[in-house]
Order: structure tokens, then C-alpha cells, then sequence
């Protein structure tokens, strides 16, 4: 059954353009890697929580919007030599990235159930 690694970040408001030109770099290494679907989400209806939320996770700043993002893989033994190989491709270490990486949440997840 697949795998999914999945990402919460806080990005500026005014950087995402930035972010969409970094992810699609990034995204094509993990491809080459064998990952097979790869999504990034801008936040557009992201409320706030009574005790906890998606901005509070990633302490978003007013100015700030919540990204939502994960990696398809076809196993958790592919993503763990995917993920290896990527962060050895030199091409990973090519720019900044557009959000503070200290206030992203992520983890591998197994799949429970899928419906298309």
C-alpha cells in the first residue's frame, strides 16, 4: 500500500509565487526519486480553532498563510530511498527556501483507506 509524507508551513502572503517556483524544483527531484504524486495546497479556508488549529501548529504570523502539502509514494521502503537519494541530489541544496523551515510539521504516514 503507498505512503505519504505530509507538510504544514507558514509562508507570506506576498511569497507565493516564490514558494509555487520553489516547489515545483523540489517536487521534480522527488519524482525522480519515486515519489508519483506530489501536492501543494495554498490555504484559502483555514479557520481558527478553540483550543488548536493549523496556524497555531505552525504559529503562523497575521501576515502568513497556511500551506498544506504531501508527497504520494508507492511504499514506505521507496520513500525511505527516495528520500535518502533526494537529500543527497546537490540540487536540493540550490536556493532558500521561501518560509522559516523551524516552524514546519511534517511526518510519514501509512495508509489506512483510499477512495477515489
Amino acid at each position: 500500500m503507498s505512503y505519504i509524507d505530509g507538510f504544514v508551513v507558514a509562508v507570506p502572503a506576498g511569497k507565493k509565487e516564490e514558494y509555487r517556483a520553489s516547489a515545483a524544483k523540489i517536487s521534480s527531484i522527488f519524482m525522480e526519486h519515486g515519489a508519483t504524486r506530489i501536492v501543494d495546497s495554498w490555504g484559502d479556508d483555514v479557520p481558527d480553532g478553540k483550543v488548536t488549529d493549523f496556524k497555531r501548529a505552525v504559529q503562523a504570523m497575521a501576515d502568513e498563510i497556511v500551506v498544506f502539502s504531501w508527497i504520494e509514494w508507492p511504499s514506505k521502503a521507496i520513500r525511505d530511498a527516495g528520500n535518502e537519494n533526494a537529500m543527497k541530489d546537490p540540487r536540493m541544496k540550490m536556493h532558500d527556501m521561501p518560509f522559516d523551515g523551524k516552524r514546519m510539521i511534517y511526518g510519514g504516514f501509512q495508509v489506512l483507506s483510499e477512495s477515489h
